[in-house]
């Protein structure tokens, strides 16, 4: 018996590692959302940051919106930081949204006009740049 001990492991192990990252799925990547909204919080946590930002629909009414963003490890490295966006930012964003929620998306564009910063999903790396600033 003992010596289906390491295989049961790493299984299990194997397993849990897989369950932990989740995949895109959920979001449908053959649609695109956009919206303009100011960021309420910003959530720099493993795996996935997320941006929460409230977003005024036509009719006046102020609705909040989630954007799931890039792995932590991804972000970091391009050089976002837990400072990279503040509350009353200004943003318009675009991503593909969530099929069962319909105020989540999976970020693939952030614009901050304010100077110029851009944010953006390409492929599967992301990538952070600035202009000089608003037109």
């Amino acid at each position: 018996m003992r010596k289906w001990t390491g295989p049961i492991l790493t299984l299990s192990l194997f397993a849990t590692a897989a369950q932990a990252h989740h995949s895109l799925s959920n979001y449908d990547q053959g649609r695109s959302v956009r919206a303009d909204g100011v960021i309420e919080e910003f959530h720099f946590l493993n795996p996935h940051p997320f941006l929460i930002i409230g977003v005024t629909d036509a009719s006046g009414v102020r609705q909040l919106w989630r954007l799931e963003m890039d792995n932590l490890h991804e972000l970091d490295d391009i050089g976002i930081s837990k400072t990279t966006f503040k509350f009353g930012d200004r943003v318009t964003v675009t991503g593909d949204p969530d099929r069962t929620k319909p105020r989540e998306i999976y970020l693939r564009r952030l614009d901050r006009p304010s100077d110029g910063l851009r944010y953006e999903q390409i492929g599967s790396r992301p990538r952070l740049t600035r202009t000089s600033g608003p037109d």
